[in-house]
């Protein structure tokens, strides 16, 4: 199954979910802000948020510093 992440098209497991895409990518949720078609999904909805061909994610990392 194919998605875009972040304008990149990658090729992901059937069935993901927002949370398995994010430990596939070893990226930590608490750090992150995550965008499906162009919608903001609520952290606790990462789990169930399942993933669909062609879907349009946006990862966004928060960065701290001075």
């Amino acid at each position: 199954m194919q998605i875009v992440m972040n304008g990149d098209p990658i090729e992901i497991v059937a069935g993901s979910s927002i949370e398995s895409l994010l430990k596939q990518l070893d990226i930590s949720r608490e750090r992150v802000a995550v965008e499906l078609n162009a919608d903001i999904v609520p952290k606790a909805g990462y789990e169930k948020q399942l993933l669909s061909d062609g879907d349009k994610i946006e990862i966004v990392h928060f960065v701290g510093g001075g």
